[in-house]
């Protein structure tokens, strides 16, 4: 059993926490909102007064935070992480921030005598909860070493993607990846509705086929071919669009700093931002199908 401090309790750290507990750690745990506390709670761990209190005996600090400013605070804010850990602590990232942020904390944390990785998670909510999340891991191999244990009782798969900041490399560029293929695949039946296809013929053909992706085969966008899929209930979020434009976001602030040319990448982020700014923000990010339909 270890010893950890959990930062950030909100729809994926939440789950994360939880499967933590399940695999036995003891959590002292903190987040901003009392209910998403008290939800850890009831789920086992020990709730603290405040986000020092969580680290101070830690073994390990988890912490899943919104975006890059979150994380500068909680590590290098007053009363933050690095501040406030016990000498010798494994410090782990699983939020999705810029690369740059991700690499001057884990500087200063070195500086500190932390040994940290960033650890991004890919896989939604539904991943979280059933422990299947892909985390993408940068750091040195002896943290990447101490902190695999601890991300498999939360992920199936963890890769060490190399140096600090490299798992939110992969990260961005799997997403971007990600929000490119969901709109050609959403033009594709979008499409095929026009021209009179069926959507499970389609299906049919494009998950054997060339046009064969993740976003046909595991998140189809329409209802029918695929039952698990967001579009059998009204595009419920598993991924929200507003999650898909920071991170689409996030790679264009990183292509532009590192002169990479992304132009279907720039494409998806001004389809996705115009989705979201028509309101439809907290819904999944297949649900921009309706969009490119012309629906209201």
């Amino acid at each position: 059993m270890t010893a950890i401090g959990f930062i950030g309790l909100g729809n994926m750290g939440g789950p994360m926490a939880r499967n933590l507990l399940k695999a036995g750690h003891a959590l002292k745990a903190f987040d901003l909102s009392a209910a998403a506390l008290d939800a850890a709670v009831q789920a086992g761990a020990t709730k603290a007064s405040a986000l020092a209190d969580a680290v101070a005996d830690a073994e390990i600090v988890v912490t899943m935070l919104p975006a890059g400013p979150h994380v500068r605070q909680a590590y290098l804010g007053e009363g933050g992480i690095l501040g406030a850990a016990r000498k010798g602590a494994l410090l782990i990232d699983c939020s999705t921030i810029d690369v740059g942020t991700a690499r001057e904390v884990s500087a200063a944390a070195e500086t500190a005598g932390f040994a940290m990785v960033d650890a991004p998670v890919s896989g939604g909510v539904g991943g979280a909860e059933a422990a299947t999340l892909t985390m993408m891991v940068g750091g040195t191999e002896a943290a990447f070493a101490r902190a695999r244990p601890v991300l498999e009782a939360m992920g199936r798969t963890v890769v060490h993607c190399g140096g600090p900041g490299n798992g939110q490399a992969a990260k961005i560029c799997n997403n971007m990846l990600l929000g490119i293929s969901m709109i050609g695949t959403c033009e594709a039946f979008a499409l095929a509705e026009k021209l009179g296809l069926d959507h499970q013929k389609l299906f049919d053909v494009a998950s054997k086929s060339s046009g064969q992706c993740w976003s046909v085969t595991t998140y189809c966008p329409v209802p029918g071919p695929v039952p698990t899929s967001p579009a059998n209930r009204d595009y419920q979020a598993g991924f929200t669009a507003d999650m898909m434009v920071k991170d689409l976001r996030l790679a264009q602030d990183a292509a532009q700093k590192s002169g990479a040319a992304t132009p279907l990448g720039a494409a998806a982020q001004a389809l996705y931002s115009l989705y979201t700014g028509s309101g439809h923000g907290a819904a999944d990010f297949s649900g921009i199908i309706r969009m490119l339909r012309g629906e209201n």
